[in-house]
């Protein structure tokens, strides 16, 4: 059936708010930021100086803070991926053993991701303060006496791997939700069938678990190194990038740029971040596809 002029125009017409939309909010968005981003800029002056390239080439080659701050996210993900998922996938499959209170796990589960990212800052930072921090006490109560006044977060041995357990607590109930229902997909039957044949627990989960939740497993790994690689209120409101900057993330790092003035080239650092996260989603996808 042949689609007439009139019926293709009523079609346009359905599609043009998203159109508008995304033209206004994302395309626009994204063309304004390349264009700030080759002129030296404070944020405020009318006056924009058009440097080029310049700012780029400064921060590929002549801004190591930068590239740590790259480094700090990139610990904390890989621990994201593998702590904060495994946690996840565990607790996924002993729920989904139908126990009793399901309900109940998939609340409290929950409950730290919906949180508020500075509230949650702020109270783990009352949790690793060295004075009267929970955690100072609770573990000078077991007898290590070492960690009596210890300060987590003042501390470069400590400070980001401090970050990094707080994020993964407020983040696995995002992976454990999404994994949760990705199990419940699964057809009983199949494990049915692998009893039948003699499988054990270890061998069901490896041969019929394992391949039919990778899919899953690739989203919500794709999500935790977008959300992980861009955090931003946990350590702001923990540590502000301190010590010495040793908790900076390229987030806080674009951020300490524009409160300084330095709008044109936070913006360059910007773009610079916006193509390192693309490369890292793309080459995920395609090595989850290449070895499927």
């Amino acid at each position: 059936m042949k689609i007439t002029n009139k019926e293709k125009m009523t079609n346009f017409c359905f599609i043009i708010p998203a159109l508008i939309l995304f033209l206004v909010f994302s395309l626009y968005p994204i063309v304004r930021t390349f264009e700030l981003s080759v002129f030296q800029w404070n944020g405020v002056d009318k006056n924009m100086v058009f440097v080029g390239f310049a700012q780029y080439k400064d921060i590929l080659f002549n801004n190591p803070s930068f590239w740590k701050s790259m480094l700090n996210a990139g610990y904390i993900t890989l621990l994201a991926l593998t702590i904060q998922n495994g946690l996840a996938l565990l607790l996924a499959l002993l729920v989904n053993q139908n126990v009793k209170g399901e309900n109940i796990y998939r609340t409290i589960f929950f409950l730290p991701p919906v949180l508020s990212g500075v509230v949650v800052g702020l109270i783990w930072k009352f949790v690793f303060d060295g004075n009267f921090g929970i955690l100072d006490h609770f573990l000078y109560g077991l007898g290590f006496k070492e960690f009596h006044d210890y300060a987590w977060l003042s501390e470069i041995k400590t400070a980001i791997s401090s970050v990094a357990v707080v994020h993964m607590w407020k983040g696995f109930g995002y992976g454990f939700i999404i994994l949760l229902a990705g199990l419940q997909t699964i057809p009983v039957e199949l494990y049915e069938a692998a009893r039948v044949d003699g499988a054990n627990s270890w061998q069901q989960f490896k041969n019929v678990t394992l391949p039919l939740l990778m899919p899953i497993f690739t989203i919500v790994s794709i999500l935790t190194i977008l959300g992980t690689m861009q955090i931003f209120d946990l350590i702001y409101s923990m540590t502000r990038g301190g010590p010495a900057g040793h908790t900076h993330v390229p987030i806080t790092k674009i951020y300490e740029y524009m409160n300084n003035g330095e709008f044109g080239y936070s913006t360059a650092m910007a773009v610079v971040f916006g193509v390192v996260l693309l490369v890292i989603s793309y080459a995920q996808i395609y090595f989850s596809k290449k070895f499927k």
